[in-house]
């Protein structure tokens, strides 16, 4: 270690990293040590001659220093005064005696010291630095006079001050400016050069601040002039209101009742507008309460009181239309037709509340536009999906701020008519939280015989709705309230048959999408084989988007090839629907899956269509446990056990040894079993498959089937036929089983369907088996 026979210059120190400070000769500053390394130089400096080297490090950010983190010139501080602080480090007062320059590192831990020269300043005495130094002085003094955040008793101090490289170093450390800067001026010993720095730098403080104070004078003198203004207003206002002069709310009330004499409003409803009307020429039209009351008054008037679009009740046309737009539904159209009918004889019918309930891509909310294009009427639709605040169908109270009308009468002010067709989307999704039930505010909207007297919180006076044609729609029934659903005519509407898909593809599909790919008709074309292919292979859907899209698809290749120049026209073929969507997505697997005892194949309804059910049983060594997997629901587990008892009670009759159940454990596995499933209708199916593996006998690999089956063997009737029994058809099934009391259902299956098929109606379990297993 070097030591300096003068102590105020010692030639080793240790080191001092500050984050985002600086340090200048000739000045006190108090900073704050925080960090581990740096109390220890503090502490060791104390001990020696009380001497810091303080440098400024490169990246704040960094925690713990190296040599390549500092800056080399520093200062030379003293340690004045030292205190503890409420964060666990210390505050030092320090006073900067001289530059340094770090020559090298001695010592890194526990401390960083480092070896110091003291390079000095140099400058010359001439006409060019007086006139710097003046000129340092004038503006520093004009600073310090500008911003009051500068002591001012500084002025005296550096008009005294004969010294430029000490005046330089004084300003700098009082200005704010980035740290950058003034390490500049702290590494330059060439005073002239540090005196022309620090005055260009004390130039563009001063234009900051004349700035500043130019920017403040304006936002003062603006908001002096609103004041003035107001103050102005509020004069006009009284000395008109003295006169009766107030000419500009006079002149709009003036028109509003000019418009009102105009309009065909409902009685209550012109009594509301002229009462609130007389309310808003004594409201100040500055008053917020002003704007609130305007709103209303526009809002009750724009709002189609008795006008009404002139209904189109041309059956055969309505007809006509319906079926362009639309293959197949022919219970939905023909209660169209039936409504179109009495409307046509008696034309103050009410309308009636349809609700359509199918799978997903069937057609439900698009057939309301084309019922609305049969009528000649508005259409309006509202998406119900996810709603939860009553407010939306009721509309907010006048008191809140923001208030609006619900999203029933928003809707019939958009459509300017009183009559739409008014589309309610996805009811079965409307939920309920702490901010109401919108379900039980549709109770009002969904009734005949209530909805001509429908009370917005808004409007708060009645609006006739009856006149409206409500349509809903839904996937599924059991999620809509009961109330709500008494209130509807529902209409189920079946999946799509393989035949009705390809018509459908035919028609309207490949149309569409060749319009929005740009391809002309002679671009492109998809054989029946084709379209037969991606029904089968690439979607299993009730409905028709997936095909829909995989139609886009083959568009889009053809669409890439023709823009390419590799094809003037492309012709997809049953060969060719591989190549352009790849390998196939669905395989038609009930021969595999049935081809031990134990299995049998049932028929299930889902919200998006039909589909097939495998059931596996099998059965170990045990004490007659019954073991039931597969993500089932209580109904389904309830079916398992009554299929089991029945099998046991009737154990002899079938050949089976009645002690056997008591010395195996049963198992009973539906496969995909992440997907809950539930209901009565796999009993004859759970029944099966129990009586095949006790047996030994296999179940019919070509049969599925459905029904509910009570203790008695007897078979119960279940729903969703059609669509079970197209979802049969789809997976390759050619022989169906279904309770004798659906045989009422056989209508809704279409004849090309049936031919393809072997039905078998039973009233029995004992006839189920006949049919079911392999003798």
């Amino acid at each position: 270690m070097l030591f300096s026979a003068d102590p105020q210059r010692p030639k080793n120190v240790p080191v001092l990293a500050l984050r985002n400070a600086t340090l200048f000769p000739g000045t006190i500053a108090p900073m704050a040590v925080g960090r581990a390394f740096s109390l220890n130089a503090l502490e060791v400096a104390q001990k020696e001659h009380g001497i810091l080297g303080v440098f400024t490090q490169f990246d704040p950010e960094v925690e713990e220093p190296t040599g390549a983190d500092i800056h080399h010139i520093g200062v030379a501080a003293k340690i004045l005064k030292t205190a503890e602080d409420r964060r666990g480090g210390r505050t030092v007062l320090l006073q900067g005696l001289h530059r340094i320059k770090i020559m090298r590192f001695s010592d890194m831990a526990p401390i960083v010291r480092v070896d110091v020269e003291y390079p000095e300043d140099f400058h010359d005495d001439d006409a060019e630095a007086h006139a710097l130094l003046t000129q340092i002085k004038e503006l520093a003094i004009d600073i310090i006079t500008k911003n009051p955040a500068l002591p001012q008793e500084a002025k005296h101090f550096i008009q005294e001050m004969d010294k430029p490289g000490m005046l330089c170093d004084l300003v700098v450390s009082h200005l704010s400016m980035p740290i950058d800067e003034k390490i500049k001026v702290l590494q330059q010993l060439d005073v002239k050069e540090r005196s022309r720095d620090v005055l260009r730098m004390l130039q563009t403080e001063l234009s900051l601040l004349e700035t500043k104070k130019k920017i403040d004078r304006q936002v003062k003198g603006e908001m002096d002039k609103s004041q003035r203004d107001y103050y102005l207003r509020k004069q006009m206002e009284a000395i008109r209101k003295e006169l009766g002069e107030d000419e500009s709310v006079e002149d709009e009330i003036a028109d509003v009742r000019k418009k009102l004499e105009e309009l065909k409003l409902s009685d209550e409803a012109r009594k509301t507008v002229e009462k609130e009307l007389k309310r808003l020429g004594k409201i100040p039209t500055s008053s917020p309460e002003y704007t609130v009351s305007k709103t209303y008054i526009d809002t009750l008037m724009e709002l189609p009181w008795n006008k009404m679009s002139e209904d189109h009740l041309d059956i055969n046309d309505a007809e006509r239309i319906l079926n362009e737009d639309h293959y197949g539904l022919q219970r939905v159209k023909k209660r169209i037709l039936e409504y179109l009918s009495v409307r046509k004889l008696k034309p103050d019918v009410k309308g009636p509340i349809l609700c359509l309930i199918g799978p997903p891509g069937v057609g439900k909310t698009s057939l309301g536009k084309s019922v609305a294009r049969a009528m000649n009427r508005e259409f309006v639709r509202m998406s119900l999906g996810g709603i939860h605040d009553e407010a939306e169908i009721r509309g907010h109270r006048r008191t809140y701020i923001g208030a609006l009308p619900g999203r029933i009468i928003q809707g019939i002010k958009k459509a300017g008519t009183g009559n739409p067709v008014f589309m309610l989307d996805e009811l079965d999704k409307v939920g309920k939280d702490f901010r109401g039930d919108p379900s039980s505010a549709l109770l009002e909207v969904l009734d005949p015989e209530q909805n001509d007297t429908f009370m917005d919180n808004y409007l708060a006076i009645p609006y006739d709705l009856s006149r409206v044609l409500f349509i809903g729609t839904a996937n599924v029934a059991d999620t809509i309230p009961p109330p709500l659903r008494d209130r509807m005519e529902v209409i189920e509407i079946p999946g799509y048959t393989q035949e009705e898909k390809v018509l459908i593809a035919k028609k309207h599909l490949i149309t569409e999408e060749m319009e929005n790919h740009g391809l002309q008709d002679n671009m492109f074309s998809i054989s029946d084989g084709a379209l037969n292919e991606v029904i089968d292979q690439y979607t299993r859907e009730a409905g028709v988007r997936g095909l829909k899209r995989n139609i886009a698809a083959l568009c889009r290749a053809a669409a890439k090839r023709i823009a390419s120049g590799e094809a003037d026209k492309v012709r997809v073929n049953k060969n060719l629907v591989a190549a352009y969507l790849g390998p196939q997505v669905f395989f038609p697997e009930v021969a595999e899956r049935t081809a031990v005892p134990g299995v049998a194949t049932g028929m299930a309804w889902t919200p998006t269509g039909g589909d097939i059910l495998f059931i596996e049983a099998t059965m170990m060594k045990g004490k007659g446990n019954l073991i039931l997997t597969g993500h089932l629901g209580d109904v389904m587990k309830e079916s398992a056990k009554a299929a089991l008892s029945y099998l046991r009670s009737k154990a002899e009759d079938f050949g089976i040894d009645p002690d056997q159940f008591e010395q195996v454990d049963v198992h009973i596995h539906i496969p995909a079993g992440a997907i809950p499933k539930d209901g009565p209708s796999a009993g004859i199916t759970l029944l099966s498959a129990l009586a095949s593996l006790f047996t030994g006998k296999c179940v019919n690999h070509d049969m599925a089937m459905t029904g509910e089956v009570t203790l008695r063997g007897q078979i119960l009737p279940v729903g969703g036929i059609k669509e079970k029994v197209l979802a049969a058809r789809r997976a390759g099934i050619k022989v169906v089983m279904l309770p004798e009391k659906n045989k009422k259902d056989l209508d809704e299956i279409p004849e090309e369907i049936r031919k393809g098929l072997t039905l078998h109606f039973i009233n029995h379990i004992d006839e189920a088996l006949k049919h079911a297993l392999v003798h």
